[in-house]
């Protein structure tokens, strides 16, 4: 079964309508590096700061798709740039590729003007590589991919494609690193109205047995893990910075976006620890096509 553009979620307006409120915004609570997904950490009392977890995060994902030891990379989902800068800082030879359906991020990306990091204002369903990839990294986006009112065969199906372009376009063996939200305790009727409206319109999480379905013959799964903790300390973290900005938010862009996003964090804050969502980070290799 083939995904129907009708049964995809994560449009430019859905995107842009959570990541393109302002790049000063962000910048106000963000780690430095502006890195909006859940930072890593090695210790059970999570005691580490925010940037040094984010750049933790950043080098586990660049080792276990591979990237540490290859050149050409496709961050799909790549936000304001963080990673393909890591990658590159490393070696100058190296490449990168970026994918993002946020203006602001692409914007922010080209401006910095960094020899061989490329970014494209593109989904991953029209992406056309010239060259294979020799690794793949998404963060974070794999939760816009499929539609609310999807039903499991649909959400099978669009991550399927998902996973077939990826095997495509990388090279024998070639590795994805893959870190997405999911759904824990929570069932999807029950999950909370305002984040699905307010702050994450046309998107659905997937379920982690979801993920393995699609995947199946495709990709194996090398590692698995489950760090709900992680972005628990994480948000917790950057709702701590959001109140500490508060005047300043509330100044430069209003009363009203500043409480929209204090009530979306402290509602991730008691989601992650409490289990009801779930955040997965994966490390899969291709299957011989």
């Amino acid at each position: 079964m083939v995904a129907s553009i009708s049964n995809r979620g994560g449009s430019a307006a859905a995107i842009q309508h959570h990541y393109d409120v302002s790049n000063d915004f962000y910048t106000l609570w963000l780690d430095s590096s502006l890195t909006y997904s859940s930072g890593l950490w090695d210790s059970p009392t999570l005691d580490d700061d925010l940037e040094t977890a984010q750049q933790r995060k950043i080098d586990w994902h660049l080792n276990a798709s591979g990237a540490t030891t290859s050149k050409r990379l496709l961050d799909i989902g790549c936000g304001w740039g963080a990673l393909m800068q890591r990658h590159i800082s490393s070696d100058p030879h190296n490449h990168a590729t970026g994918l993002t359906l946020s203006h602001n991020q692409y914007l922010h990306i080209r401006a910095l003007d960094i020899p061989n990091i490329q970014v494209c204002e593109e989904s991953w369903i029209v992406h056309q590589p010239t060259d294979p990839y020799d690794a793949i990294v998404s963060i974070g986006a794999f939760e816009h991919f499929a539609q609310p009112s999807a039903s499991l065969d649909e959400k099978v199906s669009v991550y399927r494609e998902f996973f077939s372009r990826c095997q495509k376009w990388l090279k024998p063996k070639g590795k994805l690193s893959l870190q997405t939200i999911a759904y824990g305790s929570l069932n999807a009727e029950d999950k909370n109205v305002f984040t699905q409206t307010e702050i994450f319109p046309d998107s659905e999480l997937p379920r982690p047995g979801e993920i393995f379905m699609a995947s199946d013959g495709l990709f194996e799964v090398k590692t698995y893990r489950n760090d709900r903790l992680h972005y628990g300390k994480t948000c917790d973290l950057w709702l701590k910075n959001l109140r500490r900005q508060k005047l300043l938010i509330v100044e430069q862009f209003g009363e009203e976006l500043y409480l929209k996003y204090e009530q979306y964090l402290k509602l991730a804050v008691a989601g992650f620890y409490f289990g009801q969502i779930l955040l997965l980070r994966f490390e899969m290799q291709s299957l011989a096509k």
